[in-house]
């Protein structure tokens, strides 16, 4: 285990076994996400960023809509209600997804079968003379596809990464060249299902809007956030899952200016809408690519856990951490709190009113962000998957060479 000046961890196990003979850099990129909320495609449009950045060719493609029209509204659905009974999900989570039992194989098994034939698709309209695209995965299917597939290629090099405080047993599979992770944490959950993998930490992927936000009051006119004002940023997910609307108004009520954003729930936005008509300190948003301005705007991000709390530190924020996310999501939601400046809450108004007076009231030092600037979390990503046989830098060199031939 070693640290480097930024505070990341890195530790790596024993190396994935490759075809004899020099391995072929890759020159192009396929990236696997999942549009369950919003926070893999967040994560996958970072990584996008970064390749295109460092002019290599990528493609971001979503294994959920690979499934198919009825399949995937179907996932989306089952994934919806079991977030809606949390003892269910919880159950799901601990008692199978964690452990790997033949309920957990059965689900990941059969949605790979599904989107394999798709993928490889994908991967064949991508290759070309010189070698397979690199195949990252953001999401546990893509990473059971993208292994599946290198059974059949044994040339393709294959990256898995986890941005949840804890992995499960389907985020692991025979096949993976590398799984990149955001903590100690993760590595050793990684290690748990697959102790000779080589696993490496990085900072968390954030798009780079979140580095790039205005200053405080330049956002704060942007909204008509009034002077002098405490304002709130208000959201929970992609899915808006927990009650925003009378929670938004309760802390109206009490003298907060809050920014609303009800994400992808139409009738959560429905209902913010009517009651900024009732309360003109409430500004509703529904689906936007403003998150970053408006994070910018708050003196706290209220949130549920995931991609979001990312996203507010590098801002800068402090949290309140709505718990309203089974599983997987109370491991991320404990994370968070170690971290710092962070104060986890019930999803109901008097306990998100409670936890804001609290953490308003504190003088809290934010942990620093590992990397200031979307070019640094870059160099992380591309140093990590340089162990790998992938680099940027050579790439552009041979792409040069040949320019100039």
């Amino acid at each position: 285990m070693t640290r480097d000046r930024t505070g990341v961890v890195t530790l790596v196990g024993t190396p994935a076994a490759r075809p004899p003979g020099e391995p072929q850099a890759a020159r192009s990129a396929l990236v696997l996400s999942g549009s369950i909320g919003k926070g893999h495609d967040s994560v996958a449009e970072a990584c996008r960023v970064a390749f295109s950045d460092a002019e290599v060719p990528a493609r971001v493609v979503d294994c959920m809509s690979m499934l198919g029209g009825a399949g995937s509204r179907a996932g989306s659905a089952v994934f919806r209600e079991l977030l809606s009974v949390p003892a269910a999900y919880d159950a799901l989570h601990f008692g199978h997804l964690r452990t790997g039992t033949w309920l957990a194989s059965f689900l990941q098994s059969t949605a790979t079968r599904q989107i394999l034939p798709k993928v490889r698709a994908e991967l064949e309209s991508m290759r070309d003379a010189e070698g397979q695209p690199l195949v990252v995965s953001v999401f546990p299917t893509g990473v059971s596809s993208a292994a599946a597939l290198k059974r059949e290629v044994g040339s393709l090099t294959t990256v898995a990464i986890c941005t949840d405080a804890c992995a499960h047993r389907m985020w692991v599979a025979d096949g993976t060249d590398l799984y990149l992770v955001c903590s100690p944490l993760a590595a050793t959950t990684i290690q748990r299902y697959a102790p000779d993998s080589p696993v490496v930490v990085v900072p968390p992927p954030v798009k780079p809007a979140f580095y790039a936000t205005p200053p405080q009051r330049i956002a704060r006119d942007d909204f008509g956030v009034p002077e002098g004002a405490t304002c709130v940023l208000l959201m929970a997910g992609g899915w808006g899952l927990a009650p925003l609307a009378e929670t938004a108004e309760a802390l109206a009520g009490a003298g907060y200016f809050v920014l609303a954003v009800a994400g992808m729930n139409t009738r959560l936005h429905a209902r913010l809408q009517a009651v900024s008509q009732r309360c003109w300190r409430v500004v509703p948003f529904g689906m936007t690519r403003r998150v970053p301005e408006l994070m910018a705007a708050a003196d706290v991000v209220v949130t549920s856990s995931g991609q979001s709390c990312n996203e507010a530190r590098v801002v800068g924020r402090s949290l309140v951490i709505l718990d309203v996310v089974p599983g997987h999501g109370r491991e991320n939601t404990l994370h968070e709190l170690e971290q710092g400046a962070a104060i986890a809450c019930s999803p109901d108004p008097e306990s998100v009113a409670s936890a804001l007076r609290v953490i308003l009231a504190e003088e809290h030092e934010h942990p620093p962000w590992p990397v200031r600037s979307t070019q640094e979390w870059q160099k992380h990503f591309f140093d990590a998957l340089a162990s790998v046989g992938f680099d940027a830098r050579d790439r552009a060199r041979r792409e040069f060479a040949r320019e100039a031939g």
